[in-house]
């Protein structure tokens, strides 16, 4: 039997009709309702009025797939795969011996976490709902937002043992179909146990899995899925996770927040290329000042070079070990931070930040430059809004503090030209990662990062090749 030792299965048998035809009912305990599956499909079947004429399993099967019993949603099953299916679904199971046959009623259970505020991607001006870790509320929050009946979702199962509903979601007539197909058989092709975190997925997405840097765009929030879905994107939804993934994905795509949108042209401008010379600062500052303090002190302003001076002599420590050490130091506490209840982890990132970073400064363990470099560093990287790519940058920073330890400006530059190399290469679903940096003009590098006033801005992206290229506002 297929749900032996299963102490959630649940078997009943129900006797219908004056000649009282034996019915039996399947359903996983804790899936449906109790209080729906007894309304809904024991209470009517036992009714006379409607089922007391039947006399045979025949015409009973038939009063209960017209309308005999109150389910909202009613499957008919011929096969044990489609009964199977329907009962791991929160369906209850009614078969009928006699005609080799079933009829799955939707009695899901309401036991799910309701629609909470985003907590990674904070709303400053603009919705305030997330996804949750059930796939049709996901679909029905980005329906809310887009009220269209061009909006499509195709439903999947992955995952040869955890048996994942996936489901695309497109806009038909603004997605280029070419797009949709390459992601399709991308998912067909994914060989996995199960589909139950996001690593699984986000492997198959990306062209290229090896790279940290992300080829795909997270979001929990719907009004920002909808955004991209309208701009030519395909979404996809996974059952059990609360979160969207977008592609096609780029760099400058992923500084991005919905709220420019929002804002005036001009400071959301400001905005963005803030955010694109944070990237710079997260990933070179803290190589730059290895380099000039270790190999180039010549460029280091007179008071400023003795200020250093001043604060290094009674350091122990070289300044590649001192800055080495505060990048591991950092990474430690957030790591701390993110693992920790958030009223205790806000705790330890103040009593590491303040009271040990102080303490360390006056016991003349690590010098107080060294503090403001790392530190800036790190802040700088807060402001990139995908915190995939915010690992990556970090990873980046690490890597070229090394080379600017090993050959100072010189390692800078060759680990600038590898990174420039590298993302140069990425491509995410035929779209180029730096697009349009590399494969535009000054207009296009200019609408990357600055955002247009709203009334001008009519056209989509030309590199996602969408059918329909011009946006109403």
């Amino acid at each position: 039997m297929i749900f032996s030792d299963c102490a959630d299965f649940v078997k009943r048998t129900i006797f219908v009709g004056t000649d009282a035809l034996t019915l039996h009912c399947f359903f996983l305990d804790g899936l449906i309702s109790g209080v729906d599956t007894a309304e809904t499909v024991l209470r009517p079947l036992t009714d006379e009025m409607r089922f007391g004429s039947a006399s045979s399993e025949a015409e009973i099967f038939d009063l209960a797939l017209g309308g005999g019993i109150y389910g909202a949603t009613v499957r008919p099953c011929d096969c044990m795969d489609d009964a199977v299916s329907a009962m791991l679904n929160g369906f209850v199971l009614l078969v009928f011996d006699g005609l080799e046959r079933a009829l799955a009623f939707d009695a899901r259970s309401n036991a799910r976490r309701g629609v909470d505020e985003p907590v990674s991607e904070q709303s400053l001006k603009g919705a305030r709902d997330s996804f949750t870790e059930t796939l049709r509320i996901n679909t029905a929050l980005v329906r809310r937002h887009l009220r269209n009946s061009a909006l499509k979702f195709r439903a999947t199962t992955l995952g040869r043992k955890s048996n994942t509903r996936v489901e695309l979601a497109w806009v038909d007539g603004v997605t280029s179909p070419k797009l949709l197909e390459i992601i399709q058989n991308r998912l067909d092709a994914l060989e996995t146990d199960g589909l139950l975190t996001s690593s699984s997925i986000e492997a198959i997405l990306s062209d290229t899995p090896l790279s940290p840097f992300p080829q795909y765009m997270l979001t929990e929030r719907p009004d920002r899925f909808g955004m991209n879905l309208l701009e030519g994107r395909v979404g996809l939804l996974v059952d059990g996770l609360p979160l969207g993934w977008l592609l096609p994905a780029t760099l400058p795509q992923q500084l991005r927040v919905p709220e420019d949108v929002s804002k005036h042209s001009f400071i959301a401008s400001t905005l963005t290329l803030l955010r694109h010379f944070s990237l710079f600062v997260a990933i070179l500052f803290p190589a730059l000042y290895v380099a000039v303090a270790l190999y180039h002190q010549e460029m280091i302003p007179v008071r400023l070079l003795l200020s250093v001076i001043e604060s290094k002599q009674a350091v122990p420590f070289s300044t590649a070990t001192e800055i080495a050490g505060m990048l591991i130091a950092f990474e430690l506490l957030q790591e701390a931070g993110l693992r920790l209840p958030p009223s205790v982890g806000e705790t330890v990132s103040i009593i590491g930040a303040l009271i040990v970073g102080q303490s360390a400064v006056e016991a003349r363990v690590i010098s107080p430059i060294a503090v403001i470099v790392v530190a800036t560093a790190g802040i700088a990287s807060f402001t990139t809004p995908n915190q995939d790519l915010g690992q990556a940058l970090r990873l980046t920073r690490f890597a070229l503090v090394l080379t600017a330890i090993g050959a100072g400006m010189y390692g800078i530059a060759a680990g600038c030209i590898v990174l420039l190399w590298h993302l140069c290469s990425l491509n995410s679903c035929g779209v180029a990662y730096l697009s349009p940096m590399v494969d535009g003009g000054l207009r296009d590098y200019l609408r990357a990062v600055t955002i247009a006033p709203r009334h001008r801005d009519k056209f989509r992206d030309p590199r996602l090749n969408t059918p329909d290229r011009r946006r109403e506002r």
